[in-house]
Order: C-alpha cells, then structure tokens, then sequence
C-alpha cells in the first residue's frame, strides 16, 4: 500500500493512506466528471465549414505554415506544439515579441464558449485571428493573408471549394470575409483536438461497474486519497466540474502578478473587448443568421470580476508547466500550495478560501491529478505538420 509522508517536530513518520469506501452519491459526481459524459463536439452555427473534412485540411496547413507570420518565422505550431498538448512550456508566448499571457492548450477548446484566458473571443474561429494580426505574435495583417492564399495553388483551391468565389484583394470587405474564412478553417482543424481517456476515466468505468480488481490495478492508494480530496475537503469541483474539468466560468483566485507589472485587470477587460469585436457571434462576418448568442445576450458583467480569469481544464495537464494566465507558477506542487494559502488578490477579491490541508492530502492531491494525463483523441496526422502541401486544381487547358 502506498505510504504518505507527515512531517512532525521529531522527524518524519509514515502512514498508510487508506481511501474509504465511495458513497453512491459520489460515483454521481465521478461519472459526471468522465469524459464518458462528454458528448459530441457542439455544433458552431457561426462557422458554416466547421465540420467540413476540406476545411479541417485547409486548417491543418494554414496552422503549421510559417508564412502565416510578418517574418516568415512563426506559425500556430510555434506557440501550440502538439507534444506540449499544444501550448508551450513558457511563461508567456514567444514568437515574434512575447505575448503578454501564458500560451493555453487548445485542446477540447470546441467545448467552451469564451477563448482566451480573459475570453475576449467567444469562438475558435474569432480567436484563431488575432494571434495572426498581433505585433507580438504573427505580425502579419489581413490584406497580406488573404493575398497568401490566393496566390497559393494549394489554397486558391481549397478556398474556392469551401466558399465559392475567391476574394477581392482591392475591397475592403471581401478582404475582411476571407481573412474571417481563414479563422473557420484553422477552427475546423482545431475542433478535432479532443481530449482522450485517461486512467481517471477507466478507474470510473471500473468503480461504475463494480469491478473491485481493476479498480486497484488502476489508482494507487494515494490517487484515489487524492480523488476524494478533489471531489471533497480541497472543494475542487466548486470551478473544475463536468467531463473536461472546467466550468468555463472566470474567477479571481489571488494569483500574484508577473514579476515586475502592474495586475491584469483579466475578464473585466475581456468582456468588453468580446462585446466589441467584429469578428463575434453577432458580427458581419458569423455565419449564423439567426444571431444565436445566448453568451453574448446573458454575458456576466462588472467590476466583480476584476483579476479574474477563465478556469482551465485539468485535462492533459502533462507537458504544459508554467500555470496560470502568465506563468508565474512553475509546479503542480506549487499550484496546490497557492490554493491552500488563498492569499489576498492583489486586485479584486480572491473568491478562493483557504483549505488549510496537510501536506500528506496536497501530495495525494497532485497523485490524483497526475491520473489526468491522456494522449490527445486525434489521428496521428493531425498532430503534426502536413507531409505534403494541398493539391492545386488541374490546368483545365
């Protein structure tokens, strides 16, 4: 059985951790949390090819084409990296300047209505866009995009087949709908990087069914220690709820700043932005006619939500140190620790009280969410750059 460790004044002495047995309201809670609850990806009625297999394809190219950048040396891929679960490692993006947030993964992104860590974009497709104007990021502007893909064989034909006409480089208009076209390619790309299952789901598929053997060859002691405690005493599931871990709602956690800047200001500033960009549900450039934009229409609002920022999933944390909106926590360990604490915000109101648990229930805490980790539910294909470029139409001469 596993030991955990208690530090005493006299020394270190060990103990076994002993889970006791669930309750049937708890394997409740814990269905609800698999990915087994987790339906198909929801439909985006602002994005016509979303589910087009042609546009996922275009998708795939524009995301690991360096040209898509002012430099010609930055694509999606630099900053989302598939074996890093499509983020980073860094504190902040790194491309052409540094950005001024931690780089999120993008997997299962298709599930959540708000983008970005302040949710300043409500849909894949509006986020996709803005890395490719930001000076600090791709560099690039809409006019030099568009006329990439027209001028590119592959493109031009992909395009053609997906929105009918090529676009009009001289009018200002046709222009801004291609470049928001470019954003519902790389988003039909991006909705097929879905979480897979990981050991926490099996070990719910086994608890669920009552199959006591598999159970124990899956979760160790101290993991299912730490299951209890995420579900229980450490109030986890309060913001990290549902199949993917995440009530994609924004929340002010105390979180200290980035060494040497003043706070972010997070969702506060982020809702106003969502509400004003032209590329929103309610936009020119949405697909959907009848504006359907139950976030937008009902969107929280107010200076509650100073130093707030989107709750991330707990999915696929393997890989993708630093955490939180800039970085500034290295470990899963540290992670934990800040919680524990609950420190003051220093904007804002942490909304997170202290847990005051031991040390012994952190480190079966990060057991438990080191179960999480799971390769990402996608063709082996799409998880790196394509072998060969999109093929051009025939000469028809």
């Amino acid at each position: 059985m596993a030991l955990v460790a208690s530090v005493c004044a006299a020394g270190w002495y060990y103990w076994p951790a002993t889970p006791r047995p669930w309750t049937q309201s708890e394997v409740a809670v814990l269905q609800s949390l698999s990915l087994a609850s987790l339906g198909p990806v929801p439909a985006d009625p602002s994005n016509a090819v979303a589910d087009d297999p042609r546009a996922a394809e275009f998708g795939h190219a524009l995301f690991f084409d360096a040209r898509l950048s002012a430099n010609g040396g930055i694509s999606c891929a630099t900053c989302h990296q598939p074996i890093r679960r499509f983020s980073d490692g860094l504190p902040k993006g790194q491309a052409i300047g540094t950005s001024k947030r931690n780089t999120p993964s993008i997997v299962g992104t298709a599930y959540s209505p708000w983008l970005y860590w302040d949710g300043r974009r409500d849909s894949q497709w509006a986020q996709a866009l803005s890395p490719l104007e930001d000076a600090k990021e791709h560099g690039s502007n809409r006019q030099q995009l568009v006329t990439l893909v027209v001028n590119d064989p592959g493109y031009r034909t992909r395009y053609r087949q997906l929105f009918d006409e090529l676009p009009d480089l001289d009018d200002r208009q046709s222009v801004n709908r291609a470049f928001a076209n470019i954003g519902k390619a790389l988003a039909a790309y991006e909705r097929l990087l879905v979480p897979g299952r990981s050991r926490f789901d099996d070990y719910v598929a086994a608890l669920a069914a009552g199959d006591f053997a598999p159970q124990a060859e899956i979760f160790s002691a101290d993991e299912i220690v730490g299951l209890q405690l995420f579900i229980g005493a450490a109030n986890c599931t309060q913001c990290h709820n549902g199949p993917l871990l995440t009530n994609n709602e924004f929340h002010n956690t105390g979180v200290i700043s980035f060494p040497g800047e003043l706070p972010d200001k997070g969702r506060v500033v982020g809702v106003r932005e969502v509400l004003a960009n032209e590329f929103n549900c309610r936009g020119a450039y949405s697909d959907d006619a009848t504006q359907s934009c139950a976030e937008l229409d009902f969107v929280r609002s107010g200076q509650e939500l100073t130093g707030a920022f989107r709750t991330p999933s707990l999915r696929n944390l393997e890989n993708t140190a630093p955490f939180m909106h800039q970085g500034q926590i290295e470990t899963l360990s540290e992670v934990l620790e800040h919680y524990n604490r609950a420190p003051l915000a220093m904007i804002g109101h942490n909304e997170a009280k202290p847990l005051k648990l031991r040390r012994s229930d952190l480190r079966q805490l990060e057991a438990f969410l080191l179960t999480l980790a799971a390769p990402i539910d996608a063709d082996a294909r799409w998880l790196q750059a394509p072998v060969s470029p999109l093929p051009a139409e025939r000469d028809q001469h």
